[in-house]
Parts: structure tokens; sequence; C-alpha cells
């Protein structure tokens, strides 16, 4: 099965080990980010990847 490109609530909640008002919070915050930049952002998804850079800090530092 492959990974959507998205991720929904109840991954983030579990992923971070918290509960799923908490991951709507985190959520927020980051489309919110995303808004700034142009993107256009589904509610109650998360890009998987900008929350992978944003959450662990993968993106290459300039």
């Amino acid at each position: 099965m492959t990974e959507s490109l998205f991720m929904k609530v109840g991954e983030v909640a579990q992923e971070l080990g918290v509960s799923k008002s908490f991951a709507y919070q985190i959520m927020r915050q980051l489309n919110e980010e995303l808004e700034k930049t142009g993107c256009i952002v589904i509610h109650g998804r998360i890009d998987r990847k900008f929350f992978h850079d944003r959450i662990y800090g993968t993106k290459s530092k300039e």
C-alpha cells in the first residue's frame, strides 16, 4: 500500500503520541504556514512531506 500525499488527524496524533484535539491544533498551525506561502491547503489534512520537514527538521539548511 502506498502512502497518501496527506495525513489525517488520527495519523498525526498517533505519530506524535498526542490527543486528536492537539493534533488538530498542530495541523491548523502548519496549514497556516503553508497558506502564507501561497499553497492551497485542505482543512483536516496536512501535507506529509511538509509535516515531517517541520516536525522532525529534515529540511536541509542552506
